[in-house]
């Protein structure tokens, strides 16, 4: 049974919550959990990145209303930004403080990027997961993504390989 709501607000995400966006990242990196990042990532090049993030893409960070920590955050970019065929499609990555998840930040990050996505002319929303992360799996798979495909070999973390599974969902 998931435990209470929080208490939170979505919002776009601006460079000053670097700080935050690499805790939340570097605390799962650091917990050994199941995602592709292998090393921690700065403050300061979380900045850069939210501050270069591409036009139509959306950044949203979930907010404790209580004490302003962020609890989580998901970031949609073009899928690739060059090749205009590709325009209706989003990349999409979730993440959610490992205390916070189970309640309701990642449905609510999820609606408000799918609305915003829309309004930027997404159609749809592609990601990849991680084979041995069925915590992620199923968060996707809550929320209509569909699994299409799986890359063998994909991930590489010192000599073990991991596959990747690739899931989208039309808008």
């Amino acid at each position: 049974m998931p435990e209470t709501s929080l208490d939170m607000i979505v919002r776009d995400a601006r460079p000053d919550d670097a700080a935050g966006v690499a805790a939340v990242l570097n605390a799962i990196i650091a917990a050994g959990e199941p995602v592709a990042f292998d090393a921690p990532l700065t403050a300061e090049a979380e900045r850069l990145y939210i501050a270069e993030f591409p036009e139509r893409g959306v950044f949203h960070v979930a907010v404790r209303q209580d004490d302003g920590v962020i609890v989580g955050f998901q970031s949609l970019e073009p899928f690739a930004a060059s090749i205009h065929a590709f325009d209706h499609v989003g990349v999409i990555g979730t993440y959610v403080a490992g205390d916070c998840r189970r309640r309701g930040v990642a449905r609510c990050l999820f609606a408000a990027t799918f609305e915003a996505a829309r309004r930027q002319g997404f159609e749809k929303i592609f990601t990849y997961i991680r084979a041995d992360n069925p915590t992620a799996l199923a968060a996707y798979a809550s929320q209509g993504f569909e699994v299409v495909g799986r890359a063998r070999r994909q991930a590489r973390f010192g000599d073990r390989y991991v596959d990747e599974v690739f899931v989208e969902r039309f808008l």
